[in-house]
């Protein structure tokens, strides 16, 4: 049998880069693409290593495991020893999921694969089947896509709904903070960037301008007067179409900030990836809260200890 070491690596090399990209997206970790694509190649390299060296440590399972450990430390660093546990779980439990379901639409059309104890092979001889390479370049991201959006959907029904977090919100390096209430019913997003919006009323908001440039705003929103945006704010704010609750299409104003922090329960959320719609009146008289958060920003930013 011949087999092609620099095309198995090279399908290996690609299977593990979105691996650790989706390990990424669960557990969202910042991590650079560049730390994401040498942990890739450090856990390709266990294919010329099960087949120049077959008796090798690493190849064992004690062995295997160390590796892993090497792979997630290689693509988000080492950081504490806990989050390193929690890291190497989501992988592997990335890998058995991308793997059951390749089976499990293998048992469906019954495709010929080989396994071996090593993983799975796509190849029987030369390049290998042509049916099994189909199957795996094809089959591997559909699974991988359903596998993101089943556990980001799972993200979103165990969000905690009327609850008050600390947020704080950065824009033109000014940053203020508040307490934000996260809202099931403001699934507002724009529909050209697709980003999440959240609103803030003017209470908050006005600590960012002055009074004559709050004005200015409120004549823009009023009457839809673009020669009014204040100048030193042009590249900052933008407008967002919306339907509301008796069915009118409006224009919401909106901010888009340098960064946003909410403090969830035992984690701290930060994104750039929303915009700040402006409330031109306050949310709520008791002032216990000035900001309502879209529960998508929960799923789509980066998530780090607090």
């Amino acid at each position: 049998m011949t087999i092609y070491l620099d095309a198995v690596w090279t399908l290996n090399f690609f299977l593990d880069m979105m691996l650790l990209m989706l390990t990424q997206l669960l557990a969202r970790h910042s991590t650079r693409k560049i730390r994401i694509f040498f942990g890739a190649f450090v856990a390709s390299l266990l294919v010329p290593i099960s087949l120049y060296f077959p008796e090798s440590f690493i190849i064992s399972v004690p062995g295997k495991l160390i590796y892993s450990f090497l792979i997630i430390i290689c693509t988000f660093g080492i950081g504490s020893l806990n989050r390193l546990a929690k890291l190497v779980s989501l992988f592997y439990f990335v890998t058995f999921v991308i793997g059951g379901g390749l089976l499990g639409i293998h048992f469906l059309f019954q495709n010929p694969i080989g396994i071996s104890g090593n993983g799975i092979l796509t190849f029987n001889s030369g390049y290998g089947d042509p049916v099994s390479w189909l199957f795996v370049l094809i089959g591997f991201p559909i699974i991988w896509l359903f596998t993101k959006r089943r556990m980001d959907k799972h993200v979103i029904e165990k969000i905690r709904y009327d609850q008050l977090c600390p947020v704080t919100i950065e824009i033109k390096e000014k940053a203020f903070s508040t307490s934000g209430y996260i809202d099931s019913g403001n699934q507002l997003v724009d529909p050209l960037t697709k980003k999440p919006v959240i609103i803030c009323d003017e209470t908050f908001l006005k600590q960012w301008f002055t009074e004559q440039e709050w004005k200015l705003l409120r004549e823009v929103h009023e009457n839809f007067n673009l020669e009014k945006l204040p100048a030193a704010w042009t590249n900052v704010i933008q407008f967002v179409p919306y339907q509301g609750v008796e069915g009118k299409s409006n224009f919401l104003l909106a901010l888009r900030p340098d960064n946003l922090t909410v403090h969830y329960e035992d984690q701290r959320i930060i994104t750039s990836n929303i915009l700040v719609g402006i409330q031109f009146a306050e949310l709520v008289k008791d002032q216990s809260y000035h900001c309502l958060l879209q529960p998508q920003i929960i799923k789509l930013a980066t998530i780090s200890t607090a």
